[in-house]
């Protein structure tokens, strides 16, 4: 059974005049284009197809809002950092992350996806920085650490926990093996039910480095 069995498409969005309405709370999902950001979505809400996934990276263009439960919503925002995107799109991209980051009253926290091979890029500190000049929490998930073993991928963990620093946390996470999967839906059901968007914000020692 899914952990959000009424999970649900709501729609897309081009510009922020198309933003669903701004109540509740909702946890944004941002990484590179081949992060492997739509499988861990998948994954966490224990839905398959949910957020689309594609051979070809760089095809989700629009900020996409689910809804995972009444006032509750996860937003796929538009993969990043591929190399074929044109200009214009990119330039698009920054005003309405810029756009999204600040206007957004329900946003309680960001998950940022990355390869855990690659580390962190310039473009996902800049997503960072996105989150903690409005205030909001943020969850790193390492992806695809089934690719290293269990020393490498303990070793880029404590790597990246030291670049990120206090307030934002990190964990290993194997959407194909399941590696993490639990403790990500727990993080993102705490910032969901949190009060207050700072709110249950873990330090980067709260979150177990698990490893199937």
């Amino acid at each position: 059974m899914s952990a959000f069995p009424h999970a649900r498409y709501l729609k897309g969005a081009h510009e922020p005049s198309q933003f669903v309405q701004d109540i509740g709370r909702e946890v944004a999902f941002a990484g590179r284009s081949n992060s492997g950001k739509s499988s861990a979505i998948n994954a966490i809400t224990q839905r398959h197809g949910l957020a689309k996934t594609s051979k070809t990276p760089g095809q989700t263009q629009l900020v996409n809002f689910f809804e995972l439960a009444a006032n509750q919503r996860l937003v796929d925002l538009p993969g990043y950092g591929f190399a074929q995107v044109p200009r214009p799109v990119r330039e698009h991209w920054r005003g309405l992350m810029d756009r999204y980051f600040r206007e957004r009253e329900s946003l309680a926290a960001l998950f940022l996806v990355t390869d855990v091979r690659r580390g962190l890029s310039e473009a996902d500190e800049q997503m960072l920085a996105f989150a903690r000049a409005c205030g909001r929490g943020a969850h790193v998930l390492l992806t695809k650490a089934d690719k290293l073993s269990r020393g490498e991928g303990l070793a880029t963990l404590a790597r990246v926990r030291r670049e990120v620093g206090d307030g934002v946390s990190a964990q290993l996470f194997s959407a194909t093996q399941k590696t993490g999967v639990d403790e990500a839906r727990r993080m993102l059901r705490r910032y969901l039910t949190a009060k207050e968007p700072g709110d249950g914000v873990p330090s980067p020692g709260q979150t177990n480095p698990a490893w199937g």
